[in-house]
Parts: structure tokens; sequence; C-alpha cells
């Protein structure tokens, strides 16, 4: 057992970690809230670990698949259970992750064990409805299709990745989602590969007593075999030159530009990835000059935002506008080479660089005031990094940062050489 007090770092609560035998790993976060509690069932496995050719797309697949039931609880006894609970429950797919959370009374935190405990364990379906979910994840991702910027990510992805698997998006490729009817076989194999102890975080915050849940999580999950099989991700080749793809929209919709970076993988001792992760905000904030500018000033643009998300593995840190004339393409693009060029020319002011501190920090625990909340903004971080122990971590990182570190991420990470810019245009 590991456990950490609170004040010793941004993070407020107590918490502990232990690992059962088989490795599923179980953090505790035991905080006052009303007889509430979150449970997240946090597999480290996301469409990041669909390395092989043709099969795609079956990490968001589970997502729907594990509803499907078990013997002991086939789904409609699951949503029954679950409604008479009163909880939520629900599940998301990422790049990095595949997260099943449920949100409910403390008083019926064993019989939630219970149900997720033998779905992780025992899901079981036949090929017929393996084939209706297989029809439906086709006929979401055909939906999505319909908002231009998900036409676009897609372009993006695959043009700013040749060899790692974030070149597909988490639905996965189209040929692949159509063909996967035919993969039943290959979706049982699937989830004996991932769906293992050690490849698993169980994640509890709530109103509950620690000693008791732990008992309960091991005389449920304690007989899960072990037999996670690691991915082969294949490591993206440095970018060299500057990539662009450009897409025409079969609806109407105002030109949309993403520029996209490539980036670190998370490590908190990485000073200059931890700058780098606050450019989004320092940059391209709400607060930015280029916004006051592009949005405020001029009306160039109906917004600009950016996202330098953190990652397991080296990804894409992304500025995206949404522009108001085609014509302006360009001249947003001289813009945002424009900002870039003033951080890395010039040390970023003191005060400047002391508001993105604070706004990280107080966003950051300012979400942190129910269970779902709490835990919901931990579980990319487990994800990544395996524990929570990242967060004061990076939190302290973020304290530390200098307007030379900011300069450096600048000039290391925002260079032409290392980007991809995407462009949409719909008809007239």
């Amino acid at each position: 057992m590991n456990a950490a007090p609170g004040g010793n770092g941004v993070f407020p609560y107590a918490w502990e970690t232990h690992t059962l035998e088989n490795g599923l790993k179980v953090v505790m976060i035991p905080m006052s809230s009303g007889g509430l509690m979150s449970y997240y069932s946090i597999v480290r496995t996301g469409s990041r670990d669909e390395f092989e050719t043709g099969k795609t797309g079956f990490a968001h697949f589970f997502e729907h698949m594990m509803f499907r039931g078990t013997k002991n609880y086939p789904s409609s006894v699951y949503d029954r259970m679950v409604t008479a609970m009163g909880a939520d429950a629900n599940a998301y797919t990422t790049d990095d992750l595949t997260a099943y959370h449920l949100s409910f009374a403390s008083q019926d935190l064993e019989t939630v064990i219970k149900l997720e405990s033998d779905r992780f364990q025992y899901l079981d379906y036949a090929e017929a409805p393996f084939q209706t979910e297989a029809g439906a994840v086709y006929g979401e991702y055909r939906k999505n299709r319909t908002s231009p910027w998900e036409v676009l990510i897609e372009a993006l992805q695959e043009t700013a990745f040749t060899r790692h698997t974030y070149g597909h998006t988490t639905m996965g490729y189209e040929a692949d989602i159509k063909a996967m009817p035919t993969m039943y076989a290959y979706s049982k194999e699937f989830f004996q590969r991932y769906y293992r102890p050690e490849n698993v975080v169980l994640l509890l915050a709530g109103d509950f007593d620690a000693k008791k849940a732990l008992e309960m999580i091991r005389n449920y999950y304690g007989g899960w075999k072990k037999g996670y099989v690691a991915p082969a991700i294949p490591a993206e080749p440095a970018q060299t030159a500057e990539r662009k793809v450009a897409v025409r929209y079969e609806g109407k919709t105002l030109p949309l530009m993403i520029v996209s970076y490539k980036a670190a993988a998370l490590d908190p001792t990485n000073r200059l990835m931890v700058a780098g992760s606050m450019l989004d905000d320092l940059l391209f904030g709400e607060t930015s000059e280029i916004y006051k500018k592009l949005v405020l000033q001029e009306q160039k643009v109906q917004f600009i935002s950016a996202d330098f998300d953190l990652n397991r593995d080296p990804g894409l840190w992304s500025i995206y506008a949404m522009v108001k004339d085609a014509k302006d393409l360009p001249y947003v693009l001289a813009e945002i080479d424009r900002t870039v060029a003033t951080f890395r020319d010039a040390p970023v002011p003191a005060r400047k660089l002391e508001n993105v501190k604070k706004r990280l920090k107080y966003s950051f625990l300012m979400n942190l005031d129910t269970p779902d909340k709490v835990a919901g903004r931990l579980a990319r971080l487990v994800a990544i990094t395996g524990g929570i122990e990242v967060v004061n971590v990076l939190y302290a990182a973020y304290d530390a940062v200098t307007a030379e570190d900011i300069q450096k991420a600048v000039a290391t990470y925002l260079t032409p050489a290392h980007r991809t810019i995407a462009t949409l245009q719909g008809r007239d």
C-alpha cells in the first residue's frame, strides 16, 4: 500500500494506492461528499493500442460491448440494477484510455463492485449481437462525419503521423469499421489481450470506508487472471518538414484551420515539455493578444483556441480556428506565426506567466468539488502514468517554469518543420 496525505501538493485529498496480487491497481480517495461516490474502471488501452493493420476501432467498440452483459448479469439485468440504485453509468474512449464510470450512493458500493468485477472478467456475447453493435458503431462513425471538425481532424491525424497509431482517430479507419462485423473472433482476442487486471486501474472517490472497500475488491476481483499483452506500438520518426492537407467538405461550413505541432509525451521531469504544455493558454487563450485581435477587434475568426494535451506517447499540440472568410486563412496563419515569434524572441512578462500558472492551478482545484469531478479529472493522468502521484509532481513543475523555459519550449516545439497544417472549406 502507498498512502499520501493531502496538503503536500496541489491535490487537496488524502489517497491510498493498493495493488492486488494479480496486478490490479486500486486508488482510493475518501472525501466528504454527502453519501455519494464515483467508481472509475480505467483501462489503459485506447485507440493508441490498435497497432494491427485493418483492426482499428476496437477500443471504442468495447466501450459499447461492455454494456452487453454476462451470463450472471445479462444487459437487461445490469441496466435494471443500475436504475434501481439511481446510479449514473457511462463510458468513454480516447486515444490513451477507455474509462467506465458510475456515480451512486455509497451504500450501494458492494453492488457496484459485484457488477463491475463481473463484466470485466466474464463479458459474454454471441456473434449476432456483436454484429448488431458493430453496425451501430459504423452508424455512429457516419453520424460523426457530418461534423466538419471530425472530417478535418481525421485528415490531420493521417497526415501528421506516418507510423504511430495516433495516425487514426479513436473511432478508427472507416474501412476497418465497415469490416468489423466479420471480426467476431478477433474481438474476443482483443478483450482477452487488454481487459486484464494489470492493465486496469480502479479509481474510487467519495464517502466510503477504504478498508472495507479494499476487502470487497479483493473478494470480487481477486480471481481475475493475469494475461495482459503490451502492444507493439511503432515509434513515429522525427518530422523534419512542414506538412499540409486541404479538405473539401460536402456540406456548408465556415473555413476551418488546425495547426498542429509534434509534442513531447507527458513527463513531469522534462522541464521543456512542462513549459510547452502551458503554451496553449499563454499564447492562444482568451486573454491572449491574438485572441483579442482576431476575435474581438478585427473579427476575422469566429474563434481561435488551442489544446496542448498530455499524451502517453509524443502526440500533437494543436491550434484551432474557425475563419469567417476563406481569403483570410493565410492571414490567420501569419498571425499564429507572429505570435509564436513574439514568445520565441522575447521573454514572457513575469506577471503574464504567473497568471497562467494561477489559472492552471485554480482551474484544476475548482473542478474537485464532487467525487465524479475528482475521478474524472484524474482519469487521463491515471491512464497515462498508472497512478495519481504525477499530479503533485506536475503542478510543482508548472510552478517552477521560468520565462527562459517558455522561450526554449517555443523554439523547440513550435517550429514549421514540426507542424502539420490542415484546412477545410465547404460548399459555397
